[in-house]
């Protein structure tokens, strides 16, 4: 069952925040995941949401998408995004 990172980012450092979105593709690809939604427009339909950007990533489980995070490879440059950007950030389950 595919597990899917959804990430709702506010950013705060463009310049900052562009080091990262460079370097977070190849950790992507090494755990086998791939990006589905990568910042287009939101447009909310219903409630309150106010998100400036969405990023979706499909990995083939939820345990390969938790290995993706704790790996050595994305926690190099978590940082990064953590420094230039406020973030929700969940894993959830496929059908």
């Amino acid at each position: 069952m595919a597990g899917y990172v959804i990430v709702d980012v506010n950013i705060t450092d463009p310049e900052e925040y562009q080091v990262y979105a460079r370097q977070t593709p190849a950790t992507v690809e090494q755990y086998g995941g791939k990006f589905l939604v990568r910042g287009g427009q939101p447009e909310t339909l219903e409630g309150e949401w106010p998100t400036k950007r969405i990023v979706v990533i499909e990995f083939p489980s939820v345990e390969q998408a938790h290995a993706w995070y704790n790996s050595p490879e994305y926690s190099a440059i978590k940082g990064i995004r953590q420094r230039a950007a406020s973030t929700n950030l969940i894993i959830v389950h496929g059908v």
